[in-house]
């Protein structure tokens, strides 16, 4: 079957997450992604924990649907190299420091040189201007500046950051989104254009939108920690026999239905819950009721009884419990690939579902170098005797 974005071809030159889930993306939709990194492999296959083959396995599904060359472009002959690619490019891929990115020539007036066409697809933890823009930085270091670690955790525990990368994965979707944006502008206009998509960028625009920010400027008022509570809502965990739950009752007809599943149908006329920030600030007096009718229960049960009354409610799953789930599994949330040394290994599909142009996982992360004789021989013409010449000087 189709995929939407075949006979596009990436070069990916990013490391760790961002850069290289948004490259990623790209390939799961079809795009010939070449992930290029030095001879010897890139730092981010590095950090463990490892596989038996010594592969760390985030790298294993950041790399999936990738081919791999090698490229030393600090000598003069791998710079050629690279030019020769960017000719033949669609797509340039990068994270690399400002000054690295200066030292390389990967900025986008260099490249356009070489290809008038090519997108420029630049990721960073700061974004490309102002005072901040010569930084390093990693997803928990765009948590903490955006604001969002102040107001995650409990109350009486020091400011927490999500274990989760969002803000690298939501980064590299929206470098993916405006990469797709570009592409299309160039099928209407023929040029060529630099999208970037910066990690504190991506951080502060989710702090921002639930009106956080706007709360603190208009009314001076700054969201506190509520551990697993909503904010200006009645959500909250509570224990069952067996584990945890999660539910929410927001709106009116939620929060009814919910008092009178619990036995409470008077608070729908109580003063004291008449609306959401009332229950919210009123939650110490509700939340003891609501523990008590689900400590009573396993969560099957706590889960069906709302489930019926179409509360939402959520198991609060384990990682082995969630990987395991019978609609996780019944969604085909992960495909497995034979990963050489490994074995079968279960690697996370495309999260969108498209019933023309479906992405599809083909096969697992490259070895490092694994295609260089294909991409130099098929790409760009080079001889099995000129390849091996490149291994001998180092420069693949």
């Amino acid at each position: 079957m189709e995929r939407v974005l075949e006979g596009v071809l990436v070069l990916d030159f990013a490391r760790y997450i961002a850069g290289p889930f948004c490259a990623t993306v790209l390939a799961d939709m079809g795009a010939e992604v070449i992930r290029i990194e030095a001879p010897g492999g890139a730092e981010d296959r590095q950090q463990g924990p490892f596989a038996p083959s010594g592969d760390n396995f985030r790298f294993l599904m950041m790399s999936r649907n990738k081919k791999g060359v090698t490229l030393n472009l600090e000598t003069p002959r791998g710079k050629e190299l690279f030019h020769q690619l960017v000719k033949k490019a669609d797509v340039v891929v990068e994270n690399f420091s400002p000054p690295v990115k200066k030292k390389l020539g990967f900025t986008y007036e260099e490249l356009s040189k070489i290809n008038p066409q090519i997108i420029l697809t630049t990721v960073s933890a700061f974004g490309i201007d102002g005072p901040y823009s010569h930084r390093l930085g990693f997803d928990h270091i765009a948590q903490a500046e955006s604001g969002s670690m102040t107001f995650t955790g409990f109350p009486d525990t020091p400011h927490t950051r999500a274990q989760v990368a969002y803000v690298d994965m939501s980064t590299a979707l929206h470098a993916a989104l405006a990469t797709v944006l570009a592409i299309l502008h160039r099928v209407k206009t023929g040029k060529g254009q630099q999208v970037e998509a910066a990690l504190l960028d991506t951080a502060v625009s989710y702090v921002a939108f639930p009106g956080t920010m706007a709360e603190y400027e208009v009314l001076n008022q700054v969201r506190p920690k509520t551990g697993n509570a909503g904010y200006y809502a009645f959500s909250d965990t509570f224990y069952a026999k067996d584990g945890m739950v999660i539910m929410a009752a927001l709106s009116d007809p939620l929060w009814n239905r919910l008092v009178d599943l619990i036995g409470y149908p008077e608070f729908k006329s109580d003063p004291r819950f008449v609306d959401d920030e009332a229950r919210w600030r009123n939650q110490d007096i509700i939340g003891p009721l609501v523990q008590g009718w689900v400590g009573q229960r396993t969560r099957e049960e706590v889960f069906e009884a709302m489930g019926k009354a179409r509360i939402p409610c959520g198991r609060v799953n384990t990682v082995p419990e969630a990987f395991q789930d019978p609609h996780i599994q019944a969604r085909e949330l992960f495909t497995k690939l034979e990963v050489p040394g490994v074995g079968p290994v279960s690697h996370p599909r495309v999260a969108i579902k498209m019933s023309r142009t479906p992405g599809r996982i083909e096969h697992p992360a490259p070895q490092v170098g694994q295609h260089n004789d294909e991409v130099y021989a098929g790409l760009l013409g080079l001889s099995a005797k000129e390849i091996e010449g490149l291994k001998v000087e180092g420069v693949i």
